[in-house]
């Protein structure tokens, strides 16, 4: 068997970041004195006099980036999720939403796999936050390949973007000739019992799940969701009408993320059970961040086991 190759979505950030500044002569990257986890650096290395170490002054960063953005340079404004989305909400909703100013945060160390910095770190609601704002794209890529492609989309996009990027090393599921679509999801595996829909580090754990469900003749569709606003309505309803039974998988809270997300479509639009696998309402934990996905039933094995209850409920 081949050996599983693995990247830090924020790694493909920072390199896909030099590429564009190659590309854009007006393109400008922001950070809060993070530089080197955010992977930023390999920008300032490349073009210093177009980044800006805005200190640990994450709301005041979020004003430059707008200003600039009003001038007419693309922006681009990292730090961890956790101050991007929670520390500057509001001028990340004001500054920025509101005016509907082409900045594109790039937000890293997402979620429970930051590790052992622990709760204040593990941003589990940015999804939430961010989708509440009206005009603002939220994308989580699934690995490296996608986060590099999404980065790019995004840079063309009128209008505000969250690209949510984590830590943690995960399997590189796509190839170069994989097309990426702002809003369009992508049905990696076919399958009739059930439908996982999952998003950022989870689609590896979707797909293991299905191989899971296989082996105990149970056919599972798998789709990737990168985009959550705009989310890719038509293959979710299809999936649930198709398959009758949906689990969704995050590394995020199951309250406002993917879960609601999907939930909401499903319920306007095809009523089936939805089951949801995320991180159950609680605050982090310091730790591996491997040992925290685990802990927090962040698995295939869990998936596999949603997948089942969903498959119940849609017979009984």
């Amino acid at each position: 068997m081949a050996e599983v190759v693995k990247k830090a979505t924020r790694d493909a950030y920072g390199e896909t970041l030099v590429e564009l500044g190659a590309e854009y002569p007006d393109l400008v990257v922001l950070d809060s004195d993070l530089a080197g986890a955010t992977k930023t650096g390999m920008f300032r290395k490349a073009y210093p006099d177009r980044f800006f170490n805005c200190g640990i002054a994450e709301q005041n960063m979020m004003g430059i980036a707008a200003g600039l953005a009003a001038c007419g340079k693309k922006v681009f404004a990292s730090t961890f999720a956790m101050f991007a989305a929670g520390r500057a909400f509001e001028q990340v909703r004001n500054s920025i939403g509101y005016p509907h100013l082409p900045v594109k945060i790039g937000a890293t160390h997402a979620g429970v796999s930051v590790g052992e910095d622990g709760a204040t770190h593990q941003c589990c609601e940015d999804i939430a936050l961010m989708r509440t704002i009206p005009g603002m794209t939220v994308i989580n890529p699934a690995d490296a390949v996608e986060a590099a492609k999404a980065v790019r989309a995004a840079v063309k996009l009128d209008g505000p973007a969250y690209l949510r990027f984590g830590r943690l090393a995960v399997p590189v599921i796509f190839d170069d000739s994989y097309s990426f679509e702002i809003g369009k999801g992508v049905q990696l595996k076919e399958g009739r019992d059930v439908a996982i829909i999952a998003t950022g580090l989870l689609v590896s754990e979707a797909l293991d799940a299905a191989e899971l469900l296989k082996n105990q003749g149970i056919s599972a569709r798998v789709i990737n969701i990168a985009t959550i606003k705009p989310i890719d309505r038509e293959i979710i309803i299809a999936a649930a009408r198709e398959t009758g039974a949906i689990v969704t998988a995050e590394e995020h809270s199951i309250l406002g993320g993917l879960g609601g997300a999907v939930a909401e479509t499903v319920c306007e639009a095809a009523p089936v059970p939805v089951l949801r696998v995320g991180v159950e309402d609680v605050f982090g934990k310091s730790g591996p961040g491997a040992e925290l996905l685990k802990l927090f039933g962040l698995t295939a094995e869990n998936i596999a086991a949603k997948a089942k209850q969903a498959i119940a409920l849609k017979n009984s």
